[in-house]
């Protein structure tokens, strides 16, 4: 592997492939407060050639957290097909790219070299791509999940209802679900983060959820996303649960500081499986987001691309019904401004679809970021083109409870009419039956809450 390049009259020297990856970022400010990142453009562009002369064997050969330090690393490597990573092998990850875009490789191809990949590896292959190469690569690939219902169709774009209140209030949330359905928004989950995270408050929001479920005969999926701890014992209590979430992060140690491990999560898969209200067999939903490891102090000096792809080659074990990058979320330590919240959308995007996961995208920024919600717009757009599984629906795209920005179910709405999507089918068909949707267009009672009430 080159660990020297000249370019531009000008000799840059790396010292290993974790500077490499690093520097052959996109700019992003968590790089750069962690002191890894390019210096300038040039020794980008320096650090992205030596990344497209690398073999796939060479980022192998050379892990950045090794396996006997790390679970994380562990479980991606138990992932790796050998037969096809054989196969593979030798590929420079400039041949990776190539082949992802070629207009003749097709899904089943795509799917089946990517059983040979580590996330390291598609972590690699994103750093060379223009944002309209990550679109492109990861609109070839359809993602189908089932919980209680099936989502990920070509030509559907599902939501996640997200009515959150600030007091954890069953009217407010109620109110707030409301809204999110007569826009038809909900077919993805629908998911509430609890303010009070006790078993008895995230027994009670589960209960509320399934009633308004079973009372309205609505085809989709419930989920609280407290931590998976509290889940367990409002389920073991006999709390009625389709599936369990957890945030992750993309090291052992980041992990830590979510307060789980790969035992944990193992129990919590196995009780979901067992006592949960959903027939499966996908019953997870996680959440990831770029410098989660950069603020807990886990992140090794490896760049925040490289550890969200870790985090979704620790997903992939658990099959799971849902993941997103919540990507605006944690602020301008890690993305500063729209153009990293976009890229780092579109990055995540690729990364977990490549990982086959059913990826979805909180389309979000806080609000001492540069970016407001022309922005938002903007990636919701990009998103929908490239294939995105779902997207968050908040009322008003102003979380009350969480204190950010995100896409409104209106939004939502607006984006499935642009592109001719749909929500999908077992829920657009109950969306006909409440004379919500007609011919695949909401109809003049959308938006309009007090028909549940």
């Amino acid at each position: 592997m080159k660990m020297t390049i000249h370019l531009l009259g000008r000799t840059y020297q790396f010292a290993n492939l974790k500077e490499i990856m690093a520097k052959a970022n996109e700019e992003k400010s968590g790089d750069q407060l962690a002191g890894i990142a390019a210096s300038d453009n040039s020794e980008r562009m320096a650090a992205k050639a030596a990344l497209a002369d690398a073999l796939l064997s060479d980022i192998r050969n050379e892990p950045l957290l090794p396996p006997e330090e790390d679970e994380v690393s562990r479980i991606i490597e138990s992932q790796v097909n050998e037969k096809i990573y054989t196969e593979i092998r030798n590929w420079s990850v400039a041949e990776l790219r190539e082949y992802l875009l070629h207009p003749k490789t097709t899904q089943p191809e795509i799917i089946r070299m990517s059983r040979g990949l580590t996330s390291e590896m598609i972590a690699a292959v994103a750093k060379l791509m223009s944002n309209l190469d990550l679109m492109q690569a990861a609109s070839k690939i359809e993602v189908l999940t089932h919980c209680n219902y099936t989502i990920g169709q070509r030509g559907v774009l599902s939501g996640r209802a997200q009515p959150n209140h600030p007091t954890d209030d069953i009217l407010g949330i109620k109110a707030a679900l409301y809204e999110a359905l007569s826009y038809g928004i909900g077919d993805a989950v629908i998911g509430i983060n609890p303010v009070i995270d006790t078993t008895d408050s995230v027994r009670e929001v589960m209960k509320m959820t399934k009633e308004v479920m079973q009372k309205w005969s609505i085809p989709t999926q419930n989920c609280v996303l407290a931590h998976v701890t509290t889940q367990m014992r409002a389920i073991k209590q006999g709390a009625p649960a389709d599936m369990i979430f957890q945030s992750l992060a993309g090291t052992e140690a980041g992990n830590k500081a979510f307060g789980i491990h790969e035992q944990l999560l193992d129990e919590a898969d196995d009780l979901i499986h067992r006592d949960g209200t959903a027939a499966g067999p996908n019953l997870w939903y996680f959440e990831t987001g770029q410098g989660s490891e950069l603020s807990a102090e886990a992140h090794y000096g490896i760049d925040q691309v490289t550890l969200e792809a870790r985090c979704y080659g620790l997903a992939r074990k658990y099959k799971p019904f849902l993941v997103n990058t919540v990507v605006g979320f944690i602020g301008p330590e890690y993305l500063y401004d729209n153009k990293q919240v976009v890229r780092a959308g579109l990055e995540d995007h690729f990364m977990g679809k490549m990982h086959l996961l059913p990826m979805g995208v909180d389309v979000c920024y806080t609000n001492h970021m540069k970016a407001d919600q022309n922005d938002m717009d903007n990636l919701a757009v990009l998103l929908a083109a490239a294939g995105v599984n779902y997207l968050i629906g908040v009322a008003m795209a102003d979380d009350c409870m969480l204190n950010y920005q995100s896409t409104s179910f209106h939004d939502i709405a607006t984006v499935r009419e642009l592109f001719g999507k749909h929500p999908a089918p077992d829920f657009e068909r109950w969306l006909e039956d409440m004379g919500l949707m007609q011919n695949g267009r909401l109809t003049p009672l959308a938006g309009d809450p007090t028909l549940f009430m």
